[in-house]
């Protein structure tokens, strides 16, 4: 692909080279390879299963360590609510008061979502903002039909002259109603929840990542909370804040994979998915470091149920990490026993899912060391997995990768090949759920950080259509933060129960359990 001086400038100052560009592009030319799945990832074959006992201990070991080491919470929060709700958009282009009762147009689209929203409506924890709104902006509102106050009532969360609440960051939407109408944002949750596994020696550290134009609006939320937080925590916090680097953006394609331009004639870029924030990631300093998304958080009733497995899935990662860093220290010296280095072996295999070249015993006393080594000393995370309950999104297999080594991985359902039997079988079969509960270690045994980026699988992306302008155009997402960015991390699934899963996906799940406090 030949690029015009304009062109590399343009893509210099994205803080992107010329070489990446024309490897992405290349990427589109020749497709993006599917997963190779050789199995479901289940008890006993991948997936640790602990008994209460088991689970008592892990959780009473990381809180005899978690004093001596650094920690810090990874919460991807960029997003706006718009997907929310998705469907009550779809109400306000459809509808037509003139045309019918609402209850007329969800009998005809059988929407249940829209019924369900209307029927649990005083439940919303916003409910008593928007009523107060309509009542403020209308003075006749309780005299006008059940149609129009409804009608009226969406158009007052929605509208962009109003509440506007789908372009609003979906952390600082109203997620809980306590007592005396005391809202709780997805943020400010979080914050309840950290503290409850922090060190008791440091403050309660956070990083979200968020869009940078809604940086102002995180600032004065954290201003009007902290005090409160602080008090009722016995904690203080230390937040930070990030945004997707311009330089992750990806180079957008036509449909026959030339560079898509602007009417000006210049390179379209785009944003490049959760992928991305493997560079955030990579900026942060910290021995342990738990990643959960945005919108999985509960009523405070529920915290210490969601943090104790957050302990246990910490308190197996200290171990492990502990063992691994003895082993390496063991490998930087002097080997003398090839007994020493089949328990090693054994250690990688049984303890973290590793499989072992059949070749090994054949290889030399100093080639076996050199690859023992490359087995342990990387980035390891723990990952806590659900029962599959028809959830949409990832789960955890055994994956083949180019070189014939097979690995756990996290796999989205869009990197499957539907169209093999053989695939399709295999995901029909998966038992457990990727609910994005992750806890890193991103330093060696030597106390430095990793380059988290020399681990991405950078085949494991995504494209997909889009549109601009009314015209076609080809993007490239990159691997997705927990899939292909942590490819070739080494990898320990734990089962965890549903209860640490409760997404917000449409507002309609708000009226779940766990979300509200009666």
């Amino acid at each position: 692909m030949i690029f015009s001086e304009k062109d590399i400038q343009q893509i210099e100052l994205k803080g992107l080279n010329l070489k990446k560009a024309q490897r992405q592009i290349e990427l589109f030319e020749n497709g993006i390879p599917f997963a190779n799945l050789v199995a479901e990832a289940t008890i006993d074959n991948g997936i640790l299963r602990l008994s209460e006992n088991e689970t008592q201990q892990f959780m009473s070991y990381f809180e005899s360590k978690k004093n001596s080491v650094s920690i810090l919470k990874f919460v991807p929060a960029s997003g706006a609510a718009t997907r929310m709700f998705k469907f009550l958009y779809r109400f306000l282009e459809e509808y037509d008061l003139e045309k019918g009762s609402i209850n007329s147009y969800i009998n005809k689209y059988k929407n249940k979502d829209l019924s369900l929203f209307f029927i649990g409506l005083d439940k919303f924890p916003f409910y008593h903002i928007v009523q107060d709104k309509l009542h403020e902006s209308y003075p006749n509102y309780d005299s006008l039909s059940i149609n129009e106050q409804r009608l009226l009532l969406v158009k007052m969360m929605l509208d962009a002259d109003k509440l506007d609440y789908g372009n609003s960051p979906k952390g600082l939407m109203p997620f809980h109603k306590y007592k005396n109408q005391i809202l709780s944002t997805a943020f400010e949750e979080h914050l309840y929840e950290s503290a409850l596994y922090s060190s008791s020696d440091e403050s309660t550290k956070l990083h979200f990542t968020i869009s940078e134009k809604h940086n102002h609006k995180f600032d004065e939320e954290f201003s009007r909370i902290e005090k409160n937080v602080e008090a009722k925590t016995d904690s203080k916090f230390d937040i930070s804040f990030s945004y997707q680097k311009e330089s992750t953006d990806t180079i957008a394609v036509t449909p026959k994979n030339k560079p898509f331009r602007e009417d000006d004639g210049s390179l379209l870029f785009r944003p490049s998915g959760h992928g991305a924030l493997i560079e955030n990631l990579n900026d942060l300093n910290a021995d342990i470091i738990f990643i959960k998304n945005i919108d999985n958080v509960v009523t405070y009733k529920y915290k210490n149920d969601v943090s104790k497995y957050k302990k246990v899935l910490a308190g197996i990662l200290l171990e492990i990490q502990e063992q691994v860093f003895k082993y390496l220290e063991f490998l930087d010296d002097t080997i003398e026993s090839q007994e020493q280095l089949i328990e090693i072996g054994e250690f990688l295999i049984n303890k973290m899912n590793v499989k072992i070249n059949s070749e090994f015993e054949k290889y030399s006393l100093k080639y076996q060391i050199e690859y023992l080594t490359e087995k342990l000393n990387r980035p390891i995370r723990v990952c806590g997995m659900v029962k599959n309950e028809g959830e949409p999104g990832g789960g955890p297999f055994w994956v083949k990768d180019e070189s014939g080594n097979i690995s756990l991985q996290i796999v989205e359902s869009a990197q499957i090949n539907k169209k093999s039997k053989q695939q399709k079988q295999i995901l029909k079969n998966a038992t457990h759920f990727n609910p994005v509960d992750l806890v890193c270690g991103v330093k060696n045994h030597k106390g430095e950080k990793f380059d988290l980026k020399k681990f991405v699988d950078t085949k494991a992306a995504f494209i997909s259509m889009k549109t601009k302008t009314g015209k076609d155009l080809k993007a490239l997402e990159l691997p997705g933060l927990w899939n292909g960015s942590m490819a070739n991390w080494n990898t320990v699934f734990v089962e965890v129960p549903l209860i640490t899963f409760n997404p917000v996906k449409t507002v309609n799940d708000l009226l779940k359990g766990p979300h509200q406090i009666k």
